[in-house]
């Protein structure tokens, strides 16, 4: 496999650049240098704008996600890109990508040649690769967003980005949005359906505004918090339920979106369902008790219960499409409710944890004479 170095670049091979670095649950993270990698065929060097630290990096944390040490967590990042291998990567319309390109990119690196791959489930690869969640160790470190830079894989799905969408709507693209994406995709055709939104963060008040978007007539969210709630019906939500109130809903729906996770929320979504339902989890990505369900609900309503994790590069192409559209129509730029310098990495994180904001972001400043 070639290597390849800009001609814009040192020599020096020894040139780095600053990532903040996870090391253990309940442990600050330390900022190192890294060194800037060759490139090899297909790869993108990218300066990371900005990124937002989701909740899947607080759960890791706090300790209730278990990630590999030492790591560069964050993966909703937007970037500009820097340098290219020879021959370089293409975006998802199989454009060529250059330096200057304002990009965001999948989580998930596919081989494209297993089993799953060629079913239909590159997001299930067995031998995938997620940004955010890899080892920081060797030419291929740089792979968090909480970084200066990031090295894109070959076989990247890569999407440039508009030049009228903000940074910090731009950067959740490639998780909630996309995964939002992806659960719609698997509900399958709700124009003129009843949609109801289980979890009003950054993935359920994206599920109300796309859910409206997708011809749905009724986008019911129900959520702990009613500040979140307030904030839904901008999002276009028809209307709002606290979960004191939800064992008592008689309505019933045709879509169920449960984001939050909570076991409580699939039994609810399980009650509610009407008959030829879907229920899509995706939530759930933690361990929790039990779910008690009783299974002839689901038979005699011909009820479809589906789980997705991870997504599909068509899934991320919707979503920008998605944002694209209507990022000026709902206020997903107030979302980001303060941004750090990637210094203060650690002041950005006890932040998140203390207030529990939809999104913190980073945006660290570095030099562009690369």
């Amino acid at each position: 496999m070639s290597e390849h170095q800009s001609s814009q670049s040192s020599p020096d091979q020894s040139r780095t650049c600053l990532a903040a670095v996870f090391h253990g649950a309940g442990r600050p993270l330390k900022l190192q240098s890294f060194p800037r990698p060759m490139l090899q065929a297909g790869e993108a060097l990218v300066r990371v704008r900005l990124c937002t630290i989701c909740g899947s990096d607080l759960h890791t944390l706090k300790g209730l996600r278990i990630e590999p040490t030492p790591s560069i967590l964050a993966h909703e990042v937007v970037g500009e890109i820097v340098d290219v291998g020879q021959p370089g990567p293409r975006d998802l319309d199989q454009q060529p990508l250059r330096r200057g390109d304002r990009v965001t990119w999948s989580i998930c690196v596919s081989c494209s040649d297993c089993d799953r791959c060629r079913s239909g489930l590159p997001q299930k690869c067995r031998r995938l690769v997620k940004y955010g969640h890899s080892v920081a160790e060797g030419r291929e470190a740089l792979s968090g967003g909480l970084a200066e830079y990031i090295l894109l894989r070959s076989g990247t799905a890569i999407a440039k980005l508009p030049a009228d969408v903000p940074d910090e709507v731009a950067s959740p693209i490639n998780c909630a949005t996309s995964t939002i994406a992806a659960a719609y995709r698997a509900a399958g055709d709700v124009d003129g359906q009843r949609v109801m939104v289980f979890g009003a963060g950054m993935l359920g008040l994206t599920a109300v505004a796309m859910g409206r978007e997708l011809g749905a007539t009724q986008v019911v969210i129900c959520d702990v918090d009613q500040a979140r709630l307030t904030l839904a019906e901008r999002f276009g939500a028809t209307d709002t339920i606290t979960v004191d109130s939800i064992a008592s809903i008689e309505s019933s729906f045709d879509v169920l979106l449960e984001c939050s996770g909570a076991p409580e929320a699939i039994e609810a979504a399980c009650r509610i369902g009407d008959v030829g339902s879907r229920v899509i989890l995706v939530g759930s990505v933690m361990n929790s008790r039990p779910v008690q369900l009783d299974p002839t609900t689901v038979v005699r309503k011909w009820m479809t219960i589906a789980g997705v994790h991870n997504y599909a590069p068509m899934d991320l192409y919707s979503a920008i499409d998605f944002i694209s559209r209507c990022h000026d129509k709902y206020p997903f730029a107030e979302l980001v409710a303060k941004t750090y310098a990637l210094t203060d990495i650690n002041a950005a994180i006890d932040h998140s944890l203390q207030h529990r904001p939809i999104r913190v972001a980073v945006r660290p400043e570095v030099s562009t004479s690369w």
